[in-house]
């Protein structure tokens, strides 16, 4: 190693050379290492020094001509001893390099290190490091410097478990889309001392890449690698049949979800991938004999949880549980009984986050439960939208008018995106963040979401997710704003910690209190207004589709979780009775799966298969707009009607058949046809439904005056004054912290 026989002086002129490196005098430095290798020629330690300051200085070529003068006519013993050296030099001012955030100079002095010794797994992973901090870090690093082959190689490589984790950690941050990304996952695989906590960074990982920017291959390579390390783990299984189902491989993500009901164990479990079991089912749109089989099952499931009220006592099983009704709605109109199960479920739910967040609930009741405390005066009241859907989705369309209309003389409004990915290119995301007084970008942590609400002194929350979302669902639960209330995204969700749920006249019926576990609060109108939608250039023409001018069209465009069977037979039934008509169907789900669902209800309906036409999604949502133009009658979806997609037919001018039911999902189309002035085609039987459709179908006359109707009803209707309708909103909002001050009196 270093000379131990330096002479006290020599050690006092390296010891002040030093101290000028650390000074950043690079120049008094150097010539102080060479009048120390002046005096002592053999003492290779010098050499390096001296190089490092060249190299600090930015002299690379003349750094490295000094450490090789210093190595020629060295035997094969002394080169790998003074490599040994150098090696340490540059590592150790590399470290104080990273100290300093001299992270591009840092970076060259491991490449240096690199060019020495180029397997030195620790310095590869230390260059990648600080290639991702430089936002250099590219798509080749991982293969080009080695690093994948290297740790293969497994023998004789000695890394530290914890620094790999965290590069491969950073990696999936910075890069998550690099081609060989899977294989230095599974390289890192073989070093991981600590399982489950390499399992949680790749399945976080996967969920974000997943959720996030769309990318269901990536997320699905990653599960899979996880699998390696535990088979039978129902919390890696049931991502990956998310993301199966979500990338349209129906037929894999069905059988994970079957395995991932054969696996499970405990009552939570079972009721879970129940749930993940039907949501295969029911996407594809074609799977619903198995679904209604499944029926059965599943509720007899629920009514054993809530008849047990298990102990929740753990984030995972909870947010396993709190959307887990969700598709009874799509199964059944049985408004009272579906929403007791719901009730009762995100109850059990709402216990479990109260035990394992204890502390944070009573420390948010203290100032939540007195109106004074928070020192937030009347006006502005502060209001927080709360949703991962404030973009190009449904929710983001008919939100943003509120958005836009709010009087920010009298409400302060903050919006908290949930899942926000800034590599997403989303431009109504992007016209959210602008039009919030404050914009707050989370990923998908509950308990800083909370926390912030909380720290904002928000009056009133509007949960805009309802039970679609866990994270949501987590974040109202812990109750971070005095009064919290559901809108817009859903029906209620049932939770004991909130108070509202928004509704109007007609889209609840007058029964609605008796199991309804929040407050109703109606509006006098409609519960959504818009002023309208963009509407692009259509791609759609009945000679492309090859059907006669003077056709009559029916159009249904709604995902597959809504194509109930019964409902698909009044459609053909429909059909049967209209010469010369057409159905076209649209929609998220399953094309094939679609396909064969509607060709054999036609065929036992008697209708010739010939008359129907599947149509792919179009990438715009303005495109979908206008190429609705081509119907003469929308029909709608039973038990669960369209909300967006009917609001955008009534907008393009076109006649909608709907049937209406008890529960909120039944009665959307109901509400919005009343706020436009529309009562043709409004049914409350399947037979009406049926009668409607003929109707329609055989009466031009009656499609002109509607449209006609609908045309003047953009002038008129509640349902196109958003502006009115936010007016109502804001004056619901000083009504309820008006009650809420006087209830804490």
């Amino acid at each position: 190693m270093i000379d131990k026989k330096v002479s006290s002086e020599s050690v006092n002129l390296q010891q002040e050379a030093y101290q000028y490196l650390i000074q950043s005098d690079y120049g008094k430095a150097a010539e102080l290492y060479q009048q120390a290798i002046s005096a002592k020629p053999s003492v290779k330690q010098y050499y390096w020094y001296l190089g490092l300051t060249l190299l600090l200085q930015g002299q690379e070529a003349e750094a490295q001509t000094t450490w090789m003068l210093a190595m020629l006519e060295g035997e094969a013993e002394q080169l790998d001893e003074w490599a040994n050296e150098l090696i340490e030099v540059l590592q150790l001012e590399a470290e104080r390099q990273e100290t300093l955030e001299d992270y591009p100079m840092a970076w060259t002095l491991r490449q240096h290190i690199r060019e020495i010794r180029p397997s030195d797994i620790p310095n590869l992973l230390q260059i990648i490091q600080l290639s991702i901090k430089l936002k250099q870090f590219t798509g080749e690093d991982l293969h080009s410097l080695g690093v994948i082959e290297i740790l293969q190689l497994k023998q004789g490589v000695h890394v530290n478990p914890d620094l790999l984790l965290q590069v491969l950690q950073n990696v999936l941050d910075s890069a998550p889309l690099d081609p060989w990304l899977p294989e230095f996952a599974e390289a890192c695989l073989l070093y991981t001392d600590k399982p489950q906590t390499f399992i949680y960074v790749l399945m976080l990982a996967a969920t974000k890449i997943a959720y996030g920017i769309g990318q269901y291959q990536r997320a699905i390579q990653l599960a899979k690698i996880c699998l390696h390390l535990d088979a039978e783990n129902i919390e890696i299984l049931s991502h990956l049949s998310t993301f199966y189902i979500h990338n349209r491989q129906d037929d894999k993500g069905i059988d994970i979800a079957k395995l991932c009901c054969s696996l499970a164990k405990t009552l939570p479990e079972k009721v879970f991938a129940c749930c993940l079991l039907l949501r295969g089912l029911m996407g594809t749109g074609g799977h619903w004999q198995e679904v209604l089989s499944l029926l059965n099952h599943y509720e007899s499931l629920l009514l054993s949880l809530i008849e047990a009220q298990p102990a929740l006592t753990d984030r995972t099983s909870t947010s396993r549980l709190v959307n887990s009704t969700f598709f009874l709605p799509y199964i059944r109109d049985d408004a009272k009984t579906n929403r007791w199960i719901q009730n009762q479920v995100v109850q059990l739910c709402q216990a479990g986050i109260e035990c394992y967040e204890k502390d944070r609930l009573e420390r948010y009741h203290q100032r939540t439960s007195h109106p004074g405390s928070s020192g937030t005066a009347v006006q502005p009241l502060k209001i927080g939208y709360l949703s991962h859907c404030l973009g190009r989705h449904s929710v983001g369309w008919l939100a943003r008018w509120v958005f836009e209309y709010h009087d920010r003389n009298q409400f302060e409004v903050s919006a908290y995106f949930i899942n926000y990915q800034s590599r997403l290119k989303d431009p109504l995301r992007d016209w959210f963040v602008e039009h919030a007084d404050k914009a707050h970008k989370f990923e998908m942590n509950s308990l800083e979401i909370a926390e912030k609400i909380y720290q904002d002194n928000i009056d009133i929350l509007i949960d805009l997710d309802s039970i679609t979302l866990d994270i949501t669902c987590e974040v109202m639960a812990l109750k971070p704003a005095p009064i919290q209330v559901t809108w817009l995204g859903w029906d209620a969700s049932g939770l004991p910690a909130i108070d509202y749920f928004m509704a109007d006249p007609y889209v609840l019926p007058d029964s609605a209190p008796d199991y309804y576990r929040e407050t109703i609060w109606h509006l006098p109108n409609t519960y959504i207004a818009v002023d309208g939608f963009e509407v692009g250039v259509p791609t759609l023409r009945r000679d492309h589709l090859d059907i006669p001018n003077d056709a009559v069209i029916y159009l249904s465009a709604q995902m597959g979780h809504k194509r109930h069977p019964d409902t698909a037979r009044l459609q053909m039934q429909i059909l049967k009775q209209v010469p010369n008509s057409y159905f076209l169907i649209k929609g998220i789900a399953n094309q094939e799966s679609v396909k064969k669902f509607f060709i054999q209800i036609a065929e036992e309906e008697g209708v010739d298969c010939q008359r129907l036409r599947f149509l792919p999604e179009v990438a715009l949502e303005a495109t979908h707009r206008a190429n609705l133009g081509i119907a003469d009658v929308v029909l709608d979806t039973y038990p669960y009607n369209g909300a967006t997609t009917t609001l955008e037919t009534l907008w393009m001018g076109i006649p909608l058949v709907t049937r209406v039911g008890q529960q909120f999902s039944a009665r959307n189309s109901y509400t919005m046809m009343m706020n436009a002035g529309i009562t043709e085609g409004i049914a409350w039987t399947d037979e009406e439904y049926v009668e409607w459709g003929v109707r329609l179908g055989k009466d031009e006359a009656m499609r002109q005056q509607i449209a006609w109707k609908l045309r003047q009803s953009k002038q008129t209707a509640p349902l196109w004054n958003a502006k009115q309708f936010t007016r109502e909103m804001e004056k619901a909002y000083q009504q309820m912290w008006a009650n809420y001050v006087e209830g804490s009196k």
